[in-house]
């Protein structure tokens, strides 16, 4: 139990640099009047939606603790009232490491665009510290919060809710955000690029504002509670799957050093990101992520030398190398100067339709090596260590261990996105936006996607150990295709991803028409605005595209809680197992599919931009555009969106499979009988 301090003080750790890097952001210059302005309106519009997200989570949470209570008063033998404590420290602390990140970066944009001015290595500099700080907080608040947690309860099992609760403010955070982000994004762009010739980010687009403000919300407070829930689900997992196998006190809390460990690795490794050279930004950024997984691997294998615990050091390192690879393969699909990229934009040429073409076919081919590199991990850490399961979650935990830095570089993207925002429309140089701003922002594009493709491996491995906890919890010992109730459970399960991006896909396009009519009526109505000679109304497309998102959210949000409570009661334990096993499979699948293809569609524009094929204007740059309307929401809405929707799910099972067990039989098994 005294190892548990160790966590604690490395998590400790964490949250002053953070504090520290905070204190940095703030010192430095924030640049003129103008910029200042536009910085401020951002600011406003970010605040104003997390306020509204809040508002709404805070009623889901209100009616599940009530639910947990009443769970607590009547059927005490499987439910306390720890559950509902842990799951509001759980959702607390996942909202504020989306609050933490999402302040930090509206303010350090600002800074960004000022340190632009002196080149591109401080304008990194600025950018990357202030990603730090969403980084830092994120891996301190988890593991200060569980290890805390744990230190009170002594038992993982009481900590099931804590992982719910940080699972479902993920889910709001990712789709709410990216529904926002996405609907300002394409609306923007659909009118201001394909209709009016307009610039990125041009001061006249009344959808620009509510298009930055998205970058903060989705790509910053959405991510930063994506993988303080992915950090704490693969913590808990692992901690289950050691109780349910009777193993050593040390191998029970090793989760919790490995984190700790981890985390003196990464604060080491954001001392190696920096350049000067505008082709070298993601080497430099991608140097950190190495350093400090090859100085997390050092550690581990001390750490398991010192316990006496060397078995479980191969897993780890496998975790960490599914990590790395999956952060290149990515970056081989989403970066602008690989063939991958280029054969998209070359695909332009012709038109939308073959653009759209190309761009699916690169994220589905996407998906192969990242899945192989999964199951590979998964057979090798089975197999390399007696006890298979614990050995695929400590794999797991190894990976989410990178989290502090991984995040660091991700929150990275929508500062350098909102600064090339920021200096466009505050009339700074172009020269400054063409050798400093655009470059970094290019690169944030492929760091945002290496992110969600970590998040999205991640969160494969840490289903399969909350898939074998809920087999224990439900004292499943087999699944077998030939049963009925396993095989429907399969189909369900695989189908709820698809429903799932159905709802958010269409949730951004219906924001994105109300946007296109909001900046065509003003565009129509406002007297010089296309000359330049009025302001756009601004706040009246934030708030459009904030009410649009605020009312996407619960239908996801239900589909997630409620699906495997009906499945559950309706087909029984087995009918559930296999509903865990094809959401997880459907999922993972999906998600990578959406995320890297979508990125890949960004990246295409981008290189017509530059110039290639007729550059900015061009019909070639409109059909990329177009392609990356349809890619935004890929990438950015519903395929980040079902790394939380897989973790809820399971969740929710693992928590209701106390109640399943004493069912005699399925309801369904009851209809059929009537």
């Amino acid at each position: 139990m005294d190892l548990v301090w160790i966590s604690i003080g490395a998590s400790v750790l964490a949250l002053l640099y953070a504090l520290v890097s905070t204190k940095i952001i703030l010192e430095q210059p924030k640049g003129t009047p103008k910029m200042n302005e536009v910085a401020a309106a951002i600011q406003e519009g970010a605040n104003a939606f997390l306020k509204r997200q809040y508002k709404t989570v805070f009623i889901f949470w209100l009616a599940i603790v009530i639910v947990f209570g009443l769970l607590a008063y009547y059927l005490p033998s499987s439910f306390n009232w720890i559950t509902p404590i842990a799951f509001t420290v759980g959702a607390g602390l996942s909202a504020l490491a989306g609050y933490i990140g999402m302040q930090i970066s509206v303010r350090a944009n600002l800074r960004t665009a000022k340190a632009a001015e002196k080149g591109l290595q401080e304008a990194l500099r600025i950018s990357f510290i202030g990603g730090t700080v969403t980084g830092m907080s994120v891996v301190g608040l988890a593991l200060l919060g569980f290890s805390v947690m744990y230190l009170l309860v002594n038992s993982p099992i009481e900590l099931i809710g804590f992982g719910f609760g940080a699972s479902l403010v993920s889910l709001f955070a990712r789709v709410g955000g990216g529904i926002y982000t996405k609907g300002a994004d394409v609306g923007a762009d659909l009118v201001g690029k394909t209709e009016l010739n307009l610039p990125e980010d041009d001061v006249r687009n009344p959808a620009t504002i509510a298009d930055n403000v998205g970058d903060n919300v989705g790509d910053c407070a959405g991510m930063a509670a994506d993988l303080y829930e992915s950090y704490v689900i693969t913590v808990l997992a692992s901690m289950l799957l050691a109780t349910y196998a009777g193993l050593s006190s040390s191998a029970l809390i090793l989760p919790l050093l490995v984190g700790a460990v981890a985390i003196i690795a990464s604060i080491i490794g954001t001392y190696f990101v920096k350049t000067n050279n505008k082709n070298r930004i993601w080497s430099a950024l991608n140097k950190s992520i190495l350093v400090s997984s090859l100085l997390s691997a050092i550690g581990f294998l001390i750490l398991t030398g010192l316990l006496g615990e060397l078995q479980y050091f191969p897993p780890l390192i496998a975790g960490i190398l599914v990590a790395i690879v999956i952060a290149y393969i990515t970056g081989h699909y989403t970066n602008k100067n690989t063939a991958a990229v280029r054969e998209i934009a070359i695909a332009s040429k012709s038109g939308a339709g073959t653009n759209i073409i190309y761009g699916i076919a690169n994220g589905m081919r996407a998906t192969a090596f990242p899945v192989i590199t999964i199951v590979a991990a998964v057979i090798f850490s089975y197999f390399v260590y007696g006890d298979g399961a614990f050995g695929i979650a400590l794999a797991s935990m190894s990976m989410l261990s990178l989290t502090g830095i991984i995040v660091s570089v991700d929150s990275y993207g929508p500062i350098t996105d909102n600064a090339g925002g920021i200096a466009e429309m505050s009339g700074m140089s172009a020269k400054i936006r063409a050798t400093v701003t655009d470059p970094l922002d290019a690169v944030g594009n492929t760091t945002k996607a290496v992110t969600k493709g970590f998040a999205i491996g991640a969160a494969a491995l840490a289903a399969l150990s909350l898939f074998v906890a809920f087999a224990n919890e439900a004292q499943i010992t087999t699944l077998s295709i030939l049963n009925p109730f396993v095989i429907t459970g399969l189909f369900i399960g695989a189908m709820i991803p698809y429903v799932f991006s159905a709802i958010t896909m269409r949730a951004v396009g219906s924001a994105a028409a109300k946007i296109v009519e909001e900046v065509r009526r003003q565009f129509h109505s406002i007297k010089g605005l296309m000359q330049g000679k009025a302001k756009p109304d601004y706040a009246r497309a934030v708030d459009i595209t904030t009410q649009a998102a605020i009312r996407s959210l619960v239908a996801p949000a239900l589909l997630g809680i409620l699906s495997p409570i009906f499945v559950g009661f309706f087909l029984g334990v087995q009918g559930l197992g296999g509903m865990l096993a094809g959401v997880i499979i459907s999922g993972l699948v999906l998600a990578l599919m959406m995320t890297t293809g979508g990125a890949g569609w960004d990246n295409a524009k981008k290189y017509v931009e530059e110039g290639h094929f007729g550059g900015k204007g061009s019909d070639t740059h409109k059909a990329a555009v177009v392609g990356d309307t349809v890619g935004d929401p890929f990438k950015d809405t519903a395929g980040p969106g079902l790394n939380p929707l897989i973790k809820v799910i399971n969740m929710v099972s693992l928590l209701i499979a106390p109640l399943l067990i004493g069912l005699s039989a399925p309801l369904m098994l009851h209809l059929s009988v009537l």
